[in-house]
């Protein structure tokens, strides 16, 4: 019998409140304690993560770092993170395409990220599997990026196989902001934040407003709207952050378009083979974030509550399924998303072993009403395809323990458990009803330290993805509710051999007990057949001058079905490698960065018979300080002007003058050279 959600509630529950009770603790200390083992914060740029890292891929990303790396996109702050490439195939109002570790992660499937604490991918969304739309982000109020990537980290769930990223907000500035940016194709851009005293608290406010047409034919036309609201109060051990955010935006889309057609002159290299393509989505949050700390370690508590809906219409396939109207279809859903998330540290001792011991508890619900496919013509609904009402409830309940067993070793051992039920109402009612899952993912490091330049590191971890509700409860072809994923990793990290220099290299393996692919014909996601993936990571930092800094991130992986099919074992979209090189500069007045991004090709076909050429975009940023408080910057993005694709596909479609569907290539280019200036004051 399978188990359902209430039981393991109440059990992951009564388990947390027993580990509180029987584990050690004390009341709040008057003063910050002395840890007996540091909490992960790897910051590259201000601490040396040896002797506290647990892989060779984790690290933090600071406000600094990001100031002077040229951004075309929100979602752009993603590729601070090594070994990640973000693109777009749509408008910009829809989430980014991402790519890591020899996945094409769509919109997020596989790759897990939060912001303050609330978690950003989407199940059973209607335009895909874990969508992970970054827009609300307001990047000047981001004070880190804290990263990992594998299956080792007992604290990450969903969605996490490929990696995870957690974005910060400071709680406070030191002054006010304001910022405008003006730029090619009606490009323009505001920001303005500032922070106060309020009550025994800090206040902290700020509005992002940002339209852009883009270079397309059919003018994008985006605008889009961010307000932050957040107010922080500390007091003695006790720290509490509650955050408000909005985002309203609405956009026109020039979606991909086949070669045959751009080939022929049907259509430009920036041109729409359908005008009303485009869509408006919102979003609102409340979340709260409070912290204790003890002498023997700290208690964390957050809980959120976010109301999104979207409103997309697309046509990948123009005319091949309705040769009259065409094959326009809209997804649309509405949200509210709740949860909790709630763990306590002990630091303590094992034996005669320093150790710190954290037990967690993760909440949360998703509530669709309803997520529906239509057909429509010019953004008209026409018919519907399916309307569902979704109720997706997980739970999950974790427990680490990090060991330092001699001065040159310690260990990271951990486990979690999690349940989920996925209900359907569903239009078709063979389509309705309730199933539920559960899955145990043990992990496990161990960290060698044989000198304290050099950190060597072994993981292996059980990580999980869900498939959409939808498919799971589907009448004909069900889908596995929870899929697996078993990670390994070895890994090294060199920090000073070389004054200024820091390397890590990480051999990396991940299976999949069902991978996730893009259905063109349908723009979404689906379950897929087992996969294995291996590579090689190399990552290098290297400030060799005071306010210069190099970085050169290189992976390679292979990635491959292992079904035996005889479709072939090349999985679509998969990329065997990418390179990132960039330079950063601040000195006196000047300050800037360069970066050149290289994408490797990709097979678009199981049989490898048809393929994705490589690209490689460079992109720049300069700033100059008039005064203290007043600094100018110009951005040049595809500074080169390279022709490449953001993106290929390969499906069948059929344009207007064809009688038939057409197998081919679809791209979606990335954009010209485009230059923005702005002007930042502080006050």
């Amino acid at each position: 019998m399978k188990p359902t959600l209430r039981a393991p509630l109440r059990t992951a529950i009564a388990a947390v409140a027993a580990a509180f009770v029987l584990l050690p603790s004390t009341s709040a200390a008057q003063s910050p304690p002395e840890a007996t083992l540091d909490a992960v914060q790897v910051d590259s740029s201000i601490d040396r993560p040896i002797g506290i890292a647990e892989s060779a891929n984790q690290g933090t990303v600071t406000a600094r770092q990001l100031e002077n790396r040229p951004r075309a996109r929100t979602g752009d702050l993603l590729e601070a993170v090594p070994g990640v490439v973000v693109t777009q195939h749509s408008g910009d109002g829809k989430a980014n395409q991402y790519f890591a570790r020899g996945f094409n992660l769509d919109h997020g499937t596989d790759f897990r990220t939060t912001v303050l604490g609330m978690p950003v991918n989407m199940p059973s969304h209607a335009h895909g599997q874990g969508y992970s739309d970054l827009n609300f982000l307001i990047p000047e109020l981001i004070s880190t990026i804290q990263y990992k990537k594998g299956t080792y980290f007992a604290e990450e769930g969903n969605f996490s196989a490929v990696g995870a990223a957690a974005f910060d907000y400071v709680r406070s500035l030191p002054r006010g902001l304001f910022s405008l940016e003006l730029g090619s194709h009606r490009y323009r851009r505001a920001v303005l934040a500032n922070s106060g005293s309020a009550g025994a608290g800090t206040l902290l406010y700020a509005v992002e407003a940002v339209g852009n047409d883009g270079p397309w034919e059919v003018a994008e036309n985006y605008k889009r709207f961010n307000g932050l609201l957040s107010w922080n109060l500390r007091a003695g051990n006790d720290e509490l952050r509650i955050a408000a955010m909005t985002l309203q935006s609405s956009w026109r889309a020039t979606d991909q378009v086949p070669q045959r057609a751009l080939v022929s002159g049907i259509v430009g290299r920036y041109g729409s083979l359908d005008a009303s393509d485009g869509g408006d989505t919102a979003r609102s949050s409340v979340s709260a974030d409070w912290q204790r700390r003890y002498a023997n370690g700290a208690l964390h508590a957050n809980a959120f509550l976010v109301r999104s809906r979207l409103n997309l219409f697309s046509n990948f396939t123009l005319f091949a399924k309705d040769p009259v109207n065409g094959d326009q279809f809209n997804q649309a859903e509405q949200r509210l998303l709740g949860g909790v998330n709630l763990d306590r540290a002990w630091n303590h001792k094992l034996g005669r072993f320093e150790s710190e011991t954290t037990v967690g508890l993760q909440l949360r619900q998703d509530r669709l009403s309803p997520v529906g496919l239509y057909t429509s013509v010019a953004r008209q609904r026409l018919a519907t395809t399916r309307e569902d009402r979704v109720v997706e409830s997980s739970a999950g309940l974790f427990a680490s323990n990090t060991t330092r067993w001699t001065p040159w070793l310690r260990t990271v051992a951990g486990v979690r458990n999690d349940r989920a039920r996925f209900r359907v109402n569903s239009s078709n009612p063979a389509d309705s009803g309730s199933v539920d899952d559960a899955i145990s993912s043990p992990k496990f490091s161990a960290i060698f330290t044989p000198a304290e330049w050099v950190e060597l590191y072994l993981n292996w971890g059980r990580g999980f993805h869900s498939n959409d509700a939808r498919g799971i409860n589907n009448a004909v072809n069900r889908s596995t509710p929870l899929v697996p994923a078993r990670g390994r990793e070895a890994g090294v990290r060199i920090d000073g051999l070389v004054r200024g220099l820091q390397t890590t290299l990480a051999l990396w393996e991940l299976d999949l007990a069902s991978e996730l692919v893009f259905v063109g014909d349908a723009g979404t996601t689906q379950a897929s057949r087992p996969s294995h993936r291996r590579g090689i990571e190399l990552s290098n930092v290297y400030r060799f001058a005071t306010g210069w800094s190099a970085d050169l991130d290189l992976a390679w992986s292979r990635a491959r079905f292992t079904d035996g099919a005889v479709a072939g074992p090349y999985i679509p979209g998969a990329v065997n490698r990418t390179a990132s090189l960039g330079i950063t500069a601040e000195s006196g007045r000047w300050s800037g960065g360069m970066r050149v991004r290289h994408v490797g090709g990709r097979p678009l076909v199981e049989d490898n018979s048809v393929r994705s050429p490589s690209s490689t975009l460079v992109n720049a940023k300069f700033g100059y300080a008039l005064a203290r408080d007043v600094k100018l910057t110009l951005e040049v993005l595809n500074l080169l002007n390279r022709k490449v694709s953001d993106i290929d596909y390969y499906y069948e479609s059929q344009l207007r003058n064809e009688g038939a569907p057409v197998a081919d290539i679809h791209t979606h280019p990335a954009e010209m050279r485009a230059l923005r200036v702005g002007m930042s004051m502080r006050f």
